[in-house]
C-alpha cells in the first residue's frame, strides 16, 4: 500500500511540476516517473543540505522540487529551456 501511495503523490509532484514549469507535460507516465526519480533526487539533495521533511507532504513537496529540477535539466539538454 505505501508502494501506491508513493506513486500516486510522485504522480502529482511530476504533474505539478510540469504546470509550474509552463509546460504540457510529458504524459503521465512520465509525469509520474519524474515525480518518483524527483523524490529521491530532491530527498538526496535536501539531506545533503541538512533537511529532512517527513511524512506525506514533505515527500509531495521533495518529490515536487526533484521533479521540477529534472524537468529543467531536460528541458536544457533538449534545448527548449
Amino acid at each position: 500500500m505505501h508502494l501506491l501511495f508513493q506513486i500516486l503523490l510522485g504522480g502529482i509532484a511530476g504533474w505539478l511540476a510540469g504546470k509550474v514549469m509552463k509546460g504540457d507535460g510529458y504524459g503521465i507516465i512520465i509525469d509520474i516517473l519524474l515525480g518518483l526519480v524527483g523524490g529521491w533526487i530532491g530527498g538526496a539533495i535536501l539531506g545533503w543540505l541538512g533537511i529532512h521533511w517527513g511524512g506525506s507532504i514533505g515527500y509531495l513537496i521533495t518529490a515536487f522540487l526533484g521533479a521540477v529540477l529534472l524537468v529543467w535539466i531536460s528541458r536544457l539538454i533538449k534545448g527548449n529551456s
